[in-house]
């Protein structure tokens, strides 16, 4: 049978009813009702079926007097009797964030306030029908008209789940999809703590101590939990990517990958997929990105397509504004390389302004890095990181192309500075860095206080505008040292270049001709185009590059 891709289809029902292929996943909803736990939380990448394993799970439980049994027929959850005994018994508050990516706290409470009205729309047969006390309804007319205060916002879920399980004499299932996205944008626009605050308050008062709850799962990127979302909340469960209990719940199996796209019988085609959309490991086990797998079967090219459905804002704002990615680790990574780093799963934003290290543990929760070698030592989770496949590495490159072009105006200028490494040509080559480093020190605060991150991203946006053609290495051992940048040809008879990078020591009250000096005596005594040289480089540039604020000095050694 020919698998139709639901593209765009996030709701279960007109998924189902609409004859759209559906890998099932619906084993998801018989290991939720068995677990023990009153809360559960699943943070997983975007793209990856959050919201339509929530869907799912909303249609299996919520209480209608319509029966919605087609929906499940041969399905995994309907041959499971403890399951099938919870259909259709639970009232059920479905809440979900993810469009809420607001640039000011004012923006984001009216959002989140509009998606709680269209929640109380939902069950506005409880005024209708008088089934509430005076007060409530007036407080539940607030919230229907997005008139209400905070602090009525704060109890909302808590008092409607009370509402419910009053009027239909059983407990409530709450659930509630990307609950982090408005907390990303608090972060990235600078009101991270009254976000924080806010959903603090409404999951607290929904979620903890709430004798009404049967049943809350939540779904996100990020597992914030220090941020005290959920402080004192001891019923909830975290299954992050690294757990094996729900590892295929979200994502396909290569085996699931097989089976829809014909590639079973065409080992050619399933090789290819693999590079493109495999790489990410859940629990130990292997995952596609679905998303671009559904894309790939409705237009039968490999393309990024995860990559291209949201903004790489906070990536960029991260690697770039930030100045995190500009580093030795990142250009191993963008190089094909894994790096060492500690994981924190229960991720504290803040932590991303003070530790350089946090932002690989978030970018592997996003989905941007893939997992292999754990270990844990003294409670210390460890991993080996890399780019899981090419379409996670594109995205890398976009976010270092598009700085670089902000620093040199546009694409011709980028070509320009790459041909002046190129031809050895000092003077353009300064010029070219020196209008980098003005427009972009003033525009990158954290690069302005370390500028050396500043200069290595230079390197960074080499490494990706030479990519196919040339390697370009940093603090590479070559000859006698380790030259700060090496530009090697992949073909013989191509020019190579090395340069030096120095920052006059004001300590030693160093002048920028001193500096150039001694990168340039480096360079000759340490013997750092002996690589190149020997790779069929032809011809060597030996460069010797000065930095000092926003002013630049560049020489080129004579042969």
């Amino acid at each position: 049978m020919h698998f139709v891709p639901p593209i765009g289809i996030s709701d279960f029902r007109d998924l189902r009813e609409a004859g759209a292929g559906y890998v099932d996943k619906t084993a998801f909803i018989s290991r939720v009702l068995a677990e023990p736990a009153q809360v559960l939380l699943f943070p997983r990448p975007r793209r990856f079926g959050k919201t339509l394993n929530l869907s799912a799970l909303s249609y299996f439980l919520e209480k209608t007097t319509e029966d919605l049994s087609h929906l499940f027929h041969g399905l995994d959850v309907w041959s499971d009797p403890a399951a099938r005994a919870r259909f259709q018994q639970h009232p059920v508050l479905f809440v979900s964030f993810k469009d809420i990516k607001a640039s000011s706290y004012d923006l984001t409470f009216r959002g989140v306030r509009g998606v709680l009205q269209a929640v109380f729309r939902r069950h506005r047969y409880l005024l209708e029908e008088a089934a509430l006390k005076a007060d409530e309804a007036r407080e539940f007319e607030r919230l229907l008209n997005a008139e209400a205060p905070e602090e009525e916002c704060w109890r909302s879920l808590r008092n409607l789940s009370g509402y419910l399980a009053r009027y239909h004499q059983q407990k409530v299932v709450i659930l509630i999809d990307e609950y982090d996205t408005p907390i990303q944008a608090g972060f990235l626009h600078g009101f991270l703590d009254d976000v924080v605050q806010l959903f603090r308050n409404m999951f607290s008062a929904g979620l903890k101590d709430n004798t009404d709850l049967f049943k809350g799962v939540l779904t996100g990127v990020l597992r914030v939990s220090r941020e005290s979302l959920f402080s004192g909340l001891n019923n909830l469960i975290v299954h992050s990517i690294l757990g094996e209990q729900h590892a295929a719940s979200f994502g396909f199996t290569e085996p699931e990958v097989a089976a829809i796209t014909g590639a079973d019988a065409q080992p050619e085609r399933l090789d290819e997929l693999r590079a493109w959309y495999d790489g990410y490991l859940f629990g130990g086990r292997v995952i596609y990105n679905p998303w671009s797998i559904l894309n790939y079967i409705h237009t039968g090219k490999v393309m990024p397509y995860w990559v291209n459905t949201s903004s790489n804002d906070l990536i960029y704002d991260l690697l770039v504004r930030r100045g995190m990615g500009l580093s030795h680790d990142m250009e191993r990574l963008l190089s094909g390389g894994a790096i060492e780093a500690r994981i924190d799963e229960g991720l504290v934003l803040r932590d991303l302004d003070q530790r350089a290290d946090a932002v690989w543990s978030f970018l592997l929760l996003a989905g941007y890095l893939k997992p292999s070698g754990l270990r844990v030592t003294m409670g210390v989770v460890e991993a080996s990181l890399s780019v899981p496949n090419l379409e996670v590495m594109l995205a890398f490159k976009d976010v270092f192309q598009i700085w670089l072009s902000r620093g040199l105006t546009d694409r011709q200028h980028v070509e320009a500075l790459v041909r002046s490494v190129l031809r050895g040509d000092a003077e353009q080559l300064e010029a070219l860095l020196e209008r980098l480093l003005v427009t972009m020190m003033s525009f990158q605060d954290a690069a302005g206080r370390e500028p050396e991150k500043l200069y290595h991203g230079f390197i960074l946006g080499l490494l990706v505008a030479l990519e196919g053609r040339y390697e370009v290495r940093s603090n590479r051992e070559s000859g006698f040292g380790r030259a700060d940048v090496l530009v090697r040809p992949k073909q013989p008879g191509q020019p190579g270049a090395v340069l030096e990078l120095k920052v006059p020591s004001r300590r030693r009250g160093e002048t920028p001709e001193q500096a150039l000096d001694a990168a340039a005596r480096q360079i000759r005594e340490r013997g750092y185009a002996a690589e190149l040289r020997a790779a069929g480089a032809s011809p060597v540039h030996e460069i010797a590059v000065a930095f000092d604020g926003k002013r630049v000095w560049a020489r080129t050694l004579e042969a």
